[in-house]
């Protein structure tokens, strides 16, 4: 019981000592809203999501650099067929004396999976069959399918792991005058061999969600050492900002980024009309304006790296120029124009510098083919009041894992507020059920040549996300998933 307590109280000494020492606290700001620093539940936002990490690992976890490493699970391995995975977890007692066991994991992993039905990251669960405790400290999944992504699925936030009220780790966050402090467990505390002078190591994270005006301030003021959650709106503030050059760090991330199609009506209800608004665009000449060195357009909605049909988004209009591609458009622009009147289009982007120059660059294009925009502010959705007042809303989220799968799984009917199909739905769950992989994947490529015919989104390119980070800042590493844990930022060398 003694060791017990001592355990449960060394995060908490260490949090109210922390700026007791020179450089002991690293002050991170998070673009978003502060009542997501205690956000519960499973529909979270980035500040929800980069302290769920914090709190409670799963049996996997991401590193800084967005690599899959162990942390329940100390090790696993993975059936020839691809369809089970096997997991040994450390099995210890944690600080209020509940012991971690298969069973308990089994059950917390039962229990989130069951919560996110009707998500799209439920969606992505589709190969599940079943997950068994076995004898001592195994845990095995069964698929019914292959899924290789399966581990960064299990790496996300959300699939922390809850055992009744004792923290998992591998921090314990303590609210603070509208901030959370959180500090590194100790080895021990998690499972793990005791590490002489560990506690001299790590240092206190201390995070705040503010807007990214006040992250930008704050971090030319001296306040913030790490902004994180940067997104295209807000880029142009830390492009203008003091103390910007060398700061600014882009992910490379892939994911979506480009215009959901929500009016059904009028020009928009014929996949070739839509088609002829994507056409219409010169995609590169749109993000020209904000100077990002590798970026990468799309015309497509999966990505060629990891589509499942093999076709290659430049060959989408293989042969014409964008001069041609904008004469074809103009012309079903003007056809539709003269029985209808002028084509107008309602979008809503979020505010923010960056939108007003990505808007600026969609009315130049579309008004060369007839197209006038009308902008509805914010989110469009709040408000216009109706999904009916919006014609086109932008998203720009980051894949949760890099298979077209979870592309797929954005657009379908029972969670997208646009464009979809079922006949597209069922091609997916026939991919999900299907034991040979051969015929899975010739599923996935049927569904996924038949989600881009019908034109739900007008990609643009990959999702942009920054941060801003401190020369002398250890643990953070720009990564494809834009999710910047913060145990590694506490220097905890295990």
């Amino acid at each position: 019981m003694r060791r017990i307590i001592v355990l449960l109280l060394l995060p908490i000494l260490l949090l109210g000592c922390g700026d007791r020492r020179s450089g002991d606290v690293v002050d991170i700001a998070i673009i978003g809203d502060p009542a997501e620093l205690g956000a519960s539940g499973l529909r979270l936002g980035p500040v929800g999501q980069h302290v769920r990490t914090a709190r409670a690992q799963g049996l996997v976890r991401l590193d800084e650099t967005g690599q899959v490493v162990p942390a329940i699970a100390e090790r696993w391995i993975v059936t020839d067929d691809g369809t089970s995975y096997i997991f040994r977890i450390r099995e210890f007692d944690l600080p209020g004396g509940e012991r971690l066991t298969a069973r308990a994991v089994r059950n917390s992993l039962r229990d989130t999976i069951e919560r996110l039905r009707g998500t799209s990251m439920g969606l992505d669960f589709g190969k599940l069959r079943d997950i068994r405790a076995m004898a001592g400290r195994v845990v095995e999944i069964r698929l019914k399918s292959p899924m290789p992504e399966l581990l960064q699925l299990l790496a996300q936030p959300e699939m922390g792991l809850a055992v009744g009220e004792a923290p998992i780790g591998p921090m314990i966050a303590v609210p603070e005058d509208g901030a959370v402090r959180l500090a590194a467990m100790s080895p021990e505390a998690r499972g793990l061999p005791r590490q002489p002078g560990w506690e001299e190591m790590v240092r206190t994270v201390r995070l705040s969600a503010v807007s990214a005006q006040a992250a930008v301030r704050g971090f030319a003021d001296g306040r913030y050492d790490v902004v994180l959650g940067g997104t295209l709106s807000d880029f142009a503030l830390a492009e203008a900002g003091p103390l910007s050059r060398g700061t600014i760090r882009l992910n490379s991330t892939i994911g979506l980024f480009g215009l959901d199609i929500r009016g059904q009506n009028g020009f928009l209800a014929t996949p070739e009309n839509r088609e002829m608004l994507s056409m219409a665009l010169d995609r590169t000449a749109l993000i020209q304006p904000f100077n990002i060195a590798g970026w990468n357009a799309a015309t497509t909605i999966v990505p060629d790296a990891i589509s499942s049909n093999g076709q290659a988004g430049d060959d989408r209009w293989a042969g014409q120029t964008i001069e041609q591609r904008r004469e074809r458009a103009r012309a079903a622009v003007t056809a539709w124009a003269r029985e209808n009147g002028e084509l107008v289009l309602r979008i809503a982007l979020p505010d923010g510098p960056g939108s007003d120059i990505l808007l600026r660059g969609l009315a130049a294009q579309w008004g060369e083919i007839g197209v006038r925009l009308v902008r509805i502010t914010g989110d469009g959705v709040r408000s216009a009041g109706s999904d009916a007042a919006v014609d086109l809303v932008l998203r720009e989220r980051v894949a949760r894992f890099g298979g077209a799968l979870w592309f797929l799984n954005q657009f379908n009917c029972t969670v997208t507020r646009g464009v979809c199909s079922e006949d597209v739905d069922f091609l997916v769950d026939l991919a999900n059920n299907a034991p040979d992989p051969a015929e899975s994947e010739s599923y996935m490529a049927e569904a996924e040549t038949a989600l881009e015919a019908l034109y739900p989104f007008i990609p643009i390119g990959a999702p942009i996300r920054w941060s801003m980070v401190r020369a002398d800042v250890e643990g953070f590493a720009e990564n494809p998933w834009a999710l910047h844990p913060l145990f590694p930022l506490s220097r905890a060398p295990i």
